[in-house]
């Protein structure tokens, strides 16, 4: 088992979030941004924190950069780019969210 490793959200993974979710349930049933961080950002953390090394590079040969390509409880699916820091922290900087598939 890896070690766990502490994971940052940086400003950008958030903008990313408010671009692509709404700050209210949507219409439809769609999550809002808080939705989401109550459910899917708790595991996609998780995973990063204890799972880095496993998870497949965002860039070839570049083994500080990973992504996780997941379904999630909220939304249809979600790929989200990690890094790993010089202090040995993963920085999560990046979301992509499918709302439907």
């Amino acid at each position: 088992m890896e070690p766990r490793r502490e994971v940052r959200i940086l400003t950008s993974f958030f903008d990313d979030l408010d671009r692509q979710l709404r700050s209210e349930r949507g219409p439809n049933g769609e999550p809002s941004i808080a939705d989401f961080q109550a459910f899917d950002l708790l595991h996609i953390v998780e995973v990063f924190a204890t799972r880095f090394d496993d998870l497949p590079e965002r860039f070839a040969g570049r083994s500080d950069y990973r992504e996780l390509i997941a379904t999630g409880h909220l939304v249809y699916a979600y790929v989200v780019v990690g890094q790993l820091s010089s202090d040995g922290a993963i920085e999560l900087a990046e979301i992509e969210i499918d709302l439907t598939g």
